[in-house]
């Protein structure tokens, strides 16, 4: 199954008009500019950069991507810049990854109200593990947390969850001492559960009380926290990690198979199986599926908690100090692989980076100099 070179904007472009047809009244102002920049990235109406080779003298223009963090095209460089930037804040230790996720008598309550109770859950999710690791029965201090929240399952369906990144771990209250989860064990699943649901039900009768009335009952005797597993030890676990959640978008362009004038086919990974399948909808309900998964504007869907908060900055620091002093921790050439599984995410998104020098389309020949840019509008003038 590989694509046929079918973009996230060739479906945008083909059926765009039927659905505004059907939904322009109702369309947000994130999904209508998610859709503006994403037909737009790295076309002329960007602006660009003008290249000469010097092998053989072709000229060539690399146009600018959108940066929405919906585009498809630019959330393999976002990773890239991001993830250069964290070799300061990761710790060198064994981590867990942690999944929140909320029943689905509520998800439709998540999609209306996406701001207010997107960040409630990852907040309660992520407050209420810090508090339940603390118990000196599992590590006696509060862990670093990295939260990411996710709004799909492989199909482009709605289904809120948060994944957390969790260090296996902590630093004593005085600095002074990291103190070990278990092997290969943070918390209780049976017990975190339901100190989340409590939690949340809280926070939420507190803040808005007219959300919770809309709750059913039942919702608060199912099931918050589904995972709860050992992702590995050193910072190559993490990098991976990083690489695999951070920057995640509901589709990318390589999972779609085909388009007709009616229809789109991509293709969906069974997590039971692990095999992949395919889907064909039509193409009106493939855009709305996408824009699902368009955050609000201003919505932070990276979050820090607990040791990696940026008030714990002291103590993470000591905490690198005491990890480093360990002879048997094992983390030699951690900003080497992190570069290196940046590029990996970058070339897995099947785009090119126009950050990094760009490649003669005639030569292939990197050997080339910078004639002109245009920024953003300009390049109408451009002939």
């Amino acid at each position: 199954m590989k694509n046929n070179g079918i973009e996230i904007a060739d479906v945008f472009r083909a059926f765009m008009g039927q659905y505004r047809a059907k939904f322009d009244k109702v369309m947000l102002p994130s999904h209508q500019k998610a859709v503006r920049d994403i037909v737009s990235c790295m076309t002329p109406a960007m602006g660009g950069c003008h290249y000469q080779c010097q092998d053989c003298d072709e000229t060539f223009w690399c146009y600018h991507g959108c940066r929405n963090r919906s585009c498809p095209k630019c959330h393999g460089r976002q990773i890239v810049i991001w993830m250069k930037k964290q070799g300061a804040r990761m710790l060198p230790c064994s981590h867990f990854h942690v999944v929140a996720t909320v029943p689905g008598e509520i998800r439709s309550l998540f999609l209306r109200e996406q701001k207010y109770l997107y960040g409630l859950l990852m907040k309660t999710a992520a407050n209420t593990l810090c508090e339940l690791a603390k118990d000196k029965r599992y590590i006696g201090a509060v862990p670093g947390i990295l939260a990411v929240l996710h709004t799909w399952t492989g199909q482009m369906h709605h289904h809120p969850h948060v994944h957390m990144l969790v260090t296996a771990g902590g630093v004593s209250d005085d600095g002074g001492e990291w103190r070990e989860s278990r092997y290969q064990f943070l918390v209780p699943v049976k017990k975190l559960s339901p100190m989340i649901r409590k939690r949340f039900a809280r926070e939420l009768k507190k803040g808005r009380p007219d959300l919770f009335d809309q709750i059913p009952p039942k919702v608060w005797k199912k099931e918050w926290c589904s995972f709860c597993k050992h992702y590995g030890q050193g910072q190559d676990a993490v990098t991976r990690y990083l690489a695999r959640y951070v920057f995640r978008i509901a589709i990318t362009s390589n999972r779609i198979l085909g388009m007709d004038s009616t229809h789109v086919t991509f293709k969906t990974k069974d997590n039971n199986t692990g095999e992949w399948k395919t889907q064909r909808i039509k193409g009106v309900d493939f855009i709305r599926r996408f824009l699902l998964h368009v955050l609000p504007k201003g919505f932070h869907k990276v979050r820090y908690y607990g040791l990696w908060s940026p008030g714990k900055r002291n103590l993470r620091l000591q905490a690198r100090l005491i990890l480093q002093m360990d002879a048997t921790n094992k983390c030699a050439n951690r900003e080497v692989k992190l570069g290196d599984l940046a590029e990996e995410a970058l070339s897995e998104s099947n785009i090119e980076s126009h950050d990094f020098v760009p490649k003669c389309p005639k030569c292939k020949s990197k050997n080339v100099i910078l004639l002109e840019k245009r920024r953003r509008g300009e390049m109408r003038y451009v002939t």
